[in-house]
């Protein structure tokens, strides 16, 4: 097989797939799947002759579809899943997910979209080009029907379907060799993915969605960088974004720029050979990174580390100076006030008080020979800990207290302009640092907005065009009251997908779904390993991947992370009353804890925890009184019911 070509277990035009003894393409698969179990096997053996007939059938009423494909166990390149079966015809490419069933599930429905909607928006080839999926249940006669954008045949059927579902004749099959160049197709890396292509390959795979919306970030970084080791000055950068607008990635790409080796400056011993470092607050972020760059040595520090331990270092070392000359914190709108700070370091030894972690991080810049830039990547609505609410007015107040605040300078875009309005701080307006186009979730741009209409209370029938306009970009909200129908659902969607990441959530603040069997208390979550949970498959040592859908991450555990899909056990923390979101039911805050609005964090955990998952978000709501409103209004604004034999 030509090196070019992404992996297959079969391809050929019609006539030689219909004229090829089964047993050969049966054996031409397994070659491809060594691992293939006995099921497997056995679809492969009871499917092939019914496909071959259905393309004998098309062939006789269309001579035309000489020309067409058939592409079996295409393996998506860069992952690990493989739709059944390809069909490249006039003007179409249609997706045949076999089943051998009579009827299909919800998760069938759904696998076989998920397929159609990643070729759409990452295969080059299907841009143009109308992407259909069909589910065959083997033991189902004659055409079905359509259900939620899926057409459901069976397998006597296939030929119409494929003779009918052709929507732009005149613009002949696809040629097998341009669908199958392995670099037509570049799906969208979660963060864990990039990471790693980071540490391997110092870039990450070039998609067209991610860089078109990112690019413009990175490069006028990169710009402001060479500008401050030019002319030797002090830059602040505000990067702004919704959630899921790419912000991590662009401060990961940023410290693994290969340019900054260049700019570092000499000090004694040579040129630091970490110029720059990734700094978050976020523990689990930070755990989980550190995780899948530990092979670059010293346990994934050397280009990821903690807020706080950095601040401890150098706090209490106030001569020494960081090697880094780009500092890239992310999630600086969370910042920890002087308070929180001196909270969370009374017992390190030399620490001084008083001051917020921008401020100790303007101070460390400062140490920092000739030039430094401080990027700090701001999300919105997502402050979750206590000692986040003083927002960016910090970063200000950081500057105006540095030794000398006349040496920086502030680039942003012109929403937190009004933060250095008085001109006593140079500040460069540069739209290109706000992300405003989400791009985790493929295409269900919608979800944030979504989910911002559903916690702020909007009525049901706004909420349920949105979340219409969702299920038609294959973003799938689901709900049940029953835990083991959601966990059956996720395990059969991502059956023959190992790689794809599910796990179960739920807010730290309720006190009642211990009842149910989640284990959201803080003992139970205190011992979850981020990195494994995150990164690992089922079949890893140790039994912590996520996939197995037992311990449970809570908002501070997810936030800045991804799955493909979420399991939301929803709590009485944050209930429907009367009409309102009501936190009456949530379990306190420590004594003595600054808490300004506790209702908002709650909203604000909702918001991090419903806008985890990529491809689903399914909300378990236990079957009790408390909760029955809560569900009603979930449904009732577009979440779909789960049935039990999903």
């Amino acid at each position: 097989m030509d090196e070019s070509s992404a992996r297959h277990g079969w391809s050929s035009n019609f006539p030689v797939f219909r004229s090829t003894a089964p047993p050969v393409i049966y054996e031409s698969l397994r070659a491809l799947v060594h691992d293939a179990s006995d099921e497997q096997l056995r679809a492969w053996r009871d499917s092939i002759p019914p496909l071959q007939r259905e393309a004998s059938e098309v062939l006789e009423v269309d001579p035309t579809s000489a020309e067409y494909s058939a592409i079996l166990e295409y393996e998506l390149p860069l992952e690990s899943r493989r739709p059944d079966v390809l069909v490249l015809a006039k003007g179409a490419v249609i997706v045949l997910e076999i089943k051998g069933k009579e009827t299909p599930s919800q998760a069938d429905l759904d696998q076989v979209s998920a397929y159609a909607r990643d070729l759409r928006c990452y295969h080059a080839a299907c841009a143009s080009r109308q992407v259909l999926a069909v589910v065959v249940p083997m033991r189902a006669k004659g055409y079905v029907g359509q259900i939620q954008g899926v057409h459901i045949a069976g397998p006597d059927a296939i030929d119409r379907l494929i003779l009918e579902l052709q929507s732009s004749p005149e613009a002949g099959p696809l040629p097998i060799a341009d669908f199958l160049a392995s670099s037509a197709y570049r799906p969208l890396p979660t963060l864990v993915q990039a990471a790693r292509e980071l540490f391997h390959s110092h870039t990450i795979r070039r998609i067209h969605q991610a860089c078109a919306s990112t690019d413009p970030a990175v490069q006028q970084i990169t710009r402001i960088v060479h500008e401050a080791a030019q002319s030797r000055s002090r830059r602040l950068i505000l990067l702004t974004g919704v959630p899921g607008a790419g912000k991590t990635l662009v401060g990961l790409r940023t410290v693994h720029a290969k340019y900054l080796d260049d700019l570092a400056v000499p000090r004694p011993g040579g040129k630091s050979t970490v110029p720059a470092v990734f700094l978050s607050g976020n523990g689990p972020l930070v755990e989980v990174l550190q995780y899948e760059l530990r092979a670059a040595g010293g346990g994934g520090k050397t280009f990821v580390r903690g807020v706080k331990e950095y601040v401890k270092h150098y706090s209490s070392r106030r001569h020494q100076i960081p090697p880094e000359h780009v500092l890239v914190f992310d999630e600086a709108q969370r910042a920890f006030d002087a308070e929180q700070v001196r909270k969370k370091h009374t017992d390190t030894a030399g620490y001084v008080g008083g001051k917020s972690e921008p401020e100790h991080f303007i101070e460390f810049a400062e140490r920092i020979p000739e030039w430094c830039v401080v990027v700090g990547l701001i999300g919105s609505g997502q402050e979750i800990h206590v000692g986040e609410e003083a927002g960016l007015s910090q970063w200000r107040t950081a500057i105006e207290k540095a030794q000398m605040p006349s040496d920086w300078q502030v680039h942003g875009p012109q929403g937190v302009a009004d933060i250095f309005a008085d001109g006593a701080i140079g500040f460069h307006a540069c739209p290109s640092l706000n992300l405003d186009t989400e791009i985790r979730f493929h295409l269900a741009r919608d979800l944030h907005q979504f989910v911002q209409m559903l916690l702020a209370g909007h009525p049901p029938e706004d909420n349920r065009r949105l979340a219409g306009r969702m299920f038609d970009q294959c973003y799938h909200l689901r709900a049940t009251r029953d835990i083991e129908v959601a966990k059956h659902y996720l395990r059969e969607r991502y059956s023959e997908n190992p790689l794809a990441r599910y796990g179960l959530v739920a807010s730290s603040k309720d006190k009642d779904l211990m009842r149910f069997g989640i284990p959201n208390d803080f003992q139970s979550t205190k011992r979850v390993k981020y990195g494994p949970w995150y990164g690992d498959n089922e079949t890893a040592a140790g039994g912590y991947s996520c996939r197995h859908l037992r311990d449970a991450v809570t908002e501070f555990g997810a936030q800045g992370l991804e799955l493909d899909a979420v399991l939301l056990a929803w709590g009485t923390d944050l209930a429907r009353v009367q009409g309102k979101w009501s936190n009456h039911r949530a379990r306190g805050y420590q004594r003595g804890a600054h808490v300004k609005d506790p209702f908002q964090l709650r909203l604000n955990a909702y918001r991090v925890l419903l806008t985890r998952g990529r491809d689903a978000t399914v909300v378990f709501v236990p079957q009790w009184s408390e909760l029955d409103e809560t569900w009603h209004y979930l449904v009732s604004s577009g979440f779909r019911e789960l049935d039990d034999d999903a």
